[in-house]
């Protein structure tokens, strides 16, 4: 018989073959319990019995002193019916063990352990080796800064940066909106504004937010890629757009407002910049950082809302207490824009100028013409000029050249914000009565462009290139 080099303790739990127990010896200090196989019964050795093992089977002991395998696993384990007595201790000197001892002794070893059961990450081949949650919830690849690349930088504001970026899911170009996040102060307020907005915003004229990544140094917005904006198109564009144009252009617009309104949300910053054109025309509302999701109306509104010359006049007064007429005041002067290819209300210095410039054209208000201007924190008559109102169409002569043109963009820039024409009744003006039937008809999620016949016409003009940076640089000393 080969020789063990040691033994095991025994532990409660486990069932041993059928074994008669000798009698307890002493030999050099050691204990020993000399056991011995019996042919003709089944005794219980310290009160549990493994059944189905040969003399020839516990005599092949594997090298590393465990029992072969053979379908003897935990399961064939049950529970033992009495303490064990003994413990079975051999010295780690076999040398010093009588050979006819050993010859007798049968050593009883321990089983492995069956092997720690994989996760079901490694059990199942289709699983993804690393799982992460994204923002919109359940096992997504989504979520992760690998699966996307970035490519060129489009443009850096105050606190995030927007590149031109490849997902790695989809195989197309997306544009990642990176907000670099202080250690101390976390994600910016707006940032998480426009995140919990864009979530339940789906329409086909407001950006599509695709994923959220976040990460300890920034939190990454993932939106469908629009290759320009309004601003850069009116540049592209100088002098005006083609009345067409024009029309599909601020329907869009009103469309996407409208189903904002709808649902009490303002944007609170309608300016060219926000506003993104596809390549066959479709305008896309972004960038809701400063996007309110409230009662309409309200009176806890900042007054510090909305880029300079698209702010309204009651806000520069310092009104709080504004409702959706603060995004139609912007459409109005984006509506003028479009249309004569210059801004409508350009001021350069402060909200005094801006003002002077709004009243030039609308005229200065009066505690008879507006009532309870004069009790608004802004509204100082010392450094107001008084101004009588005039028609548009002799500030902005190509709005004559547009039928109903005039009249809708006098709807937009009324000087008092409970007379401004909402988005939903904009969409039913007169000017838009030639445009199909069918475009109202659709769903949030189609654009207008799936209407037969309707698509952008060819621009009357288009400057090039090195005209367009020389007209930045020269409204940039403005």
């Amino acid at each position: 018989m080969t020789a063990i080099s040691k033994t095991e303790v025994f532990e409660p739990e486990y069932r041993m073959p059928a074994f008669s127990k000798s009698e307890d010896f002493e030999e050099n200090g050691f204990r020993m319990s000399a056991i011995s196989k019996n042919d003709d019964d089944e005794v219980s050795v310290s009160g549990m019995k493994i059944n189905g093992f040969s003399d020839e089977y516990l005599d092949r002991i594997e090298p590393n002193g465990n029992i072969p395998d053979k379908d003897c696993g935990w399961e064939r384990l049950v529970d033992h019916r009495e303490s064990l007595s003994r413990q079975l201790s051999v010295s780690s000197d076999s040398k010093l063990l009588d050979e006819d001892l050993r010859s007798e002794q049968k050593v009883i070893m321990r089983p492995k352990k069956p092997p720690r059961p994989k996760s079901e990450v490694y059990l199942c081949k289709d699983t993804r080796k690393s799982k992460r949650f994204s923002a919109f919830g359940g096992d997504s690849p989504f979520g992760r800064t690998e699966a996307y690349m970035k490519l060129d930088q489009l443009g850096e504001g105050s606190y995030a940066t927007v590149y031109k970026g490849y997902s790695n899911l989809t195989n197309q170009v997306v544009a990642l909106k990176e907000i670099r996040l202080q250690e101390e102060e976390g994600a910016p307020f707006t940032a998480i504004r426009e995140a919990s907005l864009l979530k339940q915003l789906k329409h086909a004229n407001i950006v599509t937010l695709h994923d959220i990544i976040h990460t300890r140094e920034t939190l990454t917005f993932v939106f469908e890629y629009v290759h320009t904006d309004l601003s850069q198109y009116l540049e592209k564009h100088g002098g005006g757009l083609h009345p067409r144009n024009v029309k599909l252009l601020l329907f869009q617009l009103l469309r996407g407002l409208s189903y904002c309104h709808r649902r009490r949300i303002l944007h609170r910053d309608i300016k060219p910049q926000n506003l993104l054109i596809s390549e066959i025309g479709e305008l896309k509302i972004a960038d809701f950082g400063l996007a309110r999701a409230k009662s309409v109306p309200s009176h806890t509104y900042s007054h510090e809302v909305v880029t300079l010359w698209y702010r309204p006049p009651d806000v520069l007064l310092g009104s709080t207490d504004y409702s959706t007429s603060l995004d139609m005041w912007g459409v109005g002067c984006i509506f003028t824009e479009m249309i004569t290819g210059v801004p409508a209300f350009p001021g350069v210095r402060d909200i005094q100028d801006q003002l002077d410039k709004i009243f030039k054209v609308v005229g200065t208000p009066t505690e008879e013409t507006w009532t309870g201007v004069t009790q608004l924190p802004n509204y100082k008559p010392h450094r107001l000029v008084l101004h009588r109102p005039r028609r548009l169409a002799t500030v902005f002569p190509r709005l004559n050249d547009i039928p109903h043109a005039e009249s809708l963009a006098m709807q937009f820039l009324q000087i008092q914000p409970n007379k401004r024409i909402s988005s939903e009744a904009a969409l039913r003006h007169t000017y838009f009565d030639d445009l199909p039937q069918q475009i109202y008809e659709l769903d949030a999620d189609q654009s207008i462009f799936s209407v037969g016949g309707v698509r952008l016409a060819q621009e009357l003009r288009n400057y090039p290139t090195s005209v367009i940076q020389a007209a930045r640089e020269i409204r940039k000393l403005v």
